[in-house]
């Protein structure tokens, strides 16, 4: 799907997103658009494509994991203790959505890897299920999501086959689309994530409440889709 974004169909409303598997806001924010989408009449015209964005790329997929707490420690100089209430802060608020995250036992690795296979689970229609399956894994199941063999695995768990999962990973057919879709995070002034881009011209950033995503759909739903003007209209650039 890389180079695809912003571009909105006739037929439906495209909600293009910005995420990486390791961004606990990005977790949220998938899953206050999907209680979004339980309460919008129209929900079965909404396409929902991911793009992929470093958090932190200054990981490598070969590095040993580390932990998140000591992670953002390190990053920003804080003493462990303040590094991890800042993460139960976040484990609360996402446990007030129904996300059970386990921070303790998380594993921060670089990402790359992930999104690769995120491509390819797209080209099977198995997208969506495929980067829930993948934030389960990191969050709550402390699970090394740049090692193939638990990669393959999660493929599996969404009715992938893992084989071909694993060969395109090993091949890095779709390492190209990660990097295509992180260059244009940057073209068009993405600096964090979760990013939404509906219809290609309204824009929510953050783990926003759901009233905020209900506005977007409708708005956007209103003005290209249910528009009688719709048929044949794009849109080139993002809304902030």
């Amino acid at each position: 799907m890389a180079g695809e974004a912003f571009g909105q169909a006739a037929d439906r409303l495209v909600v293009d997103v910005w995420s990486d598997v390791m961004c606990p806001f990005c977790y949220m924010g998938d899953t206050l658009l999907a209680q979004a989408l339980e309460k919008f009449p129209h929900a079965s015209g909404v396409e929902v494509r991911y793009h992929s964005f470093l958090l932190m790329p200054e990981l490598s997929d070969d590095d040993a994991p580390v932990s998140p707490t000591e992670l953002l420690s390190a990053k920003h100089g804080l003493p462990r203790e303040q590094a991890q209430a800042m993460n139960d802060q976040v484990a609360e608020r996402a446990r007030q959505i129904g996300l059970d995250y386990r921070l303790e036992q998380a594993q921060a690795v670089g990402t790359r890897t992930a999104h690769q296979l995120s491509h390819f689970a797209a080209t099977q229609g198995k997208q969506h299920e495929l980067v829930q399956r993948l934030f389960q894994a990191y969050f709550t199941e402390g699970l090394n999501v740049a090692d193939h063999q638990v990669l393959g695995d999660l493929a599996a768990d969404v009715g992938l086959d893992r084989d071909a999962a694993l060969a395109a990973l090993t091949s890095g057919q779709f390492a190209d689309a990660v990097e295509a879709d992180i260059e244009q995070a940057r073209q068009y002034g993405i600096q964090g994530v979760p990013f939404f881009v509906f219809a290609g011209k309204y824009a929510v950033s953050g783990a926003q409440p759901v009233e905020a995503f209900l506005q977007a759909l409708d708005t956007s739903w209103t003005e290209t889709v249910g528009s009688p003007a719709a048929a044949g209209t794009t849109s080139a650039g993002a809304g902030r």
